[in-house]
């Protein structure tokens, strides 16, 4: 398993990941009725995950979320596969995630503060 020297990079590229599949969801949900769009969605823990795997180092640069059309759901006679039950299921669990990494961050943030605050 691949060493992680700064969690807090790690915790900023998942949100940011997250902050990504957020717009994308927005522009699915504004595109639903727009013939022939395809919903979008982003790969980022499939790339975290091949590269917490490798023997090397965690490199956070090689982990580059990035926008795709997953072709999981039916496509309406329209051409167009956004469902509004998905995306908003989707929607609150990217929320849920997104939280989660920011209060890691917070509670990192206050570990910094109190060794700061206790050794001086």
């Amino acid at each position: 398993m691949a060493n992680v020297d700064n969690i807090l990079d790690l915790l900023e590229t998942g949100a940011k990941a997250e902050g990504l599949r957020q717009r994308a969801l927005a522009s699915n949900l504004a595109n639903m009725e727009t013939p022939g769009y395809r919903r979008q969605d982003v790969r980022f823990e499939e790339l975290l995950a091949k590269e917490l795997e490798s023997s090397g180092q965690l490199d956070l640069d090689e982990i580059d979320p990035e926008l795709f059309e997953p072709h999981l759901t039916a496509v309406k006679s329209n051409g167009n596969d956004v469902s509004f039950e998905v995306e908003v299921g989707e929607m609150v669990k990217n929320s849920l995630r997104h939280k989660t990494y920011m209060r890691l961050m917070s509670k990192k943030y206050k570990q910094m503060e109190l060794a700061i605050n206790t050794t001086g």
